[in-house]
């Protein structure tokens, strides 16, 4: 009789152990579900989209998915884009401008720029890139550019008695190396790739200013402007703060009356894969990356 309840009570154990895995399961498949996009689906059709660009610009790819997802909803008729970086790489700052470039084309919706305390070098680059301009009178921005920087630690080497052995497949495979000091075909070599990119920058904004590129250079010295004097000289478009930003984007897309402004859904984990084992749902294990340059070119102001 005891062993016939004792077997019982295991079933029944099994049994809601089961019941319960089934329905966390179904709570994972929902959230999934959501991530996916089908929870963005608003009864509003009166939706100003936002997305922010903060500290250091490193990577692309969630903004660029973000920006992507906005198009693909009817109710969102405007995107307003906050940003507050001094700028970063060069490569992910020309994607994420030519990202926004290729939204307006291809959705037809307008894109709005509101720019924080810094909207600096890369970040001013991706600003470009929008129909509309708010900056405030305070704002730093501008400092259009490009700067590749290292340290030369030779002198340390030798004080220590170390010596760096290399060997290369070329000449100028080792550029940049901080081990000993950089000759003058590098610096030319280095030269040559700091003006392309500059260049670039410079296309970039007269493009999206609509301004001569002869007229940006003389802006384009580095240096940093206020908001103020960054209307002065038609680099943004407004003064204005994050809520006149909001505004214009409403009126831009058409909206009459308060619009809703959509924030992005920060990236959830599922119940689901935590527990078949994702170790990244649960430990904050950054990304494995292989051998990295030395040297970094970036659109950054200092």
């Amino acid at each position: 009789m005891a062993q016939k309840q004792s077997n019982l009570w295991l079933w029944l154990v099994v049994g809601m152990g089961v019941f319960v895995f089934f329905i966390l399961c179904l709570a994972a498949l929902a959230m999934m579900f959501a991530e996916d996009g089908s929870s963005h689906v608003s009864l509003s059709s009166n939706q100003v989209a936002s997305l922010e660009i903060t500290g250091t610009i490193t990577d692309s790819k969630a903004f660029v998915d973000e920006l992507n997802d906005y198009g693909k909803r009817s109710g969102v008729k405007a995107v307003l884009i906050r940003i507050d970086s001094p700028g970063g790489g060069v490569a992910a700052s020309q994607e994420i401008y030519e990202a926004i470039k290729k939204f307006r084309k291809e959705t037809k919706k307008k894109v709005v720029v509101s720019m924080a305390s810094t909207a600096a070098s890369g970040g001013y680059y991706i600003a470009c890139g929008a129909d509309k301009i708010f900056a405030n009178p305070g704002t730093v921005t501008g400092s259009i550019g490009v700067i590749a920087q290292w340290y030369d630690y030779s002198d340390l080497l030798h004080w220590a008695k170390m010596q760096s052995v290399v060997i290369k497949s070329g000449e100028l495979k080792d550029s940049g190396s901080g081990s000993r000091p950089v000759t003058e075909e590098e610096r030319v070599y280095f030269q040559t790739l700091i003006d392309d990119m500059y260049s670039q920058f410079v296309i970039a904004v007269a493009d999206g200013r609509n301004m001569p590129e002869e007229e940006v250079r003389k802006l384009a010295d580095g240096r940093v402007y206020t908001g103020l004097q960054a209307k002065e000289h038609n680099l943004i478009d407004e003064l204005g703060t994050f809520q006149d930003a909001v505004g214009e984007a409403a009126r831009l897309g058409g909206i009459e009356g308060e619009p809703k402004l959509l924030t992005p859904l920060k990236k959830r984990f599922s119940t689901l894969e935590m527990l078949l084992g994702n170790a990244e749902a649960i430990l904050p294990l950054g990304s494995v990356n292989g051998s990295e340059s030395h040297i970094r070119f970036e659109y950054l102001w200092r």
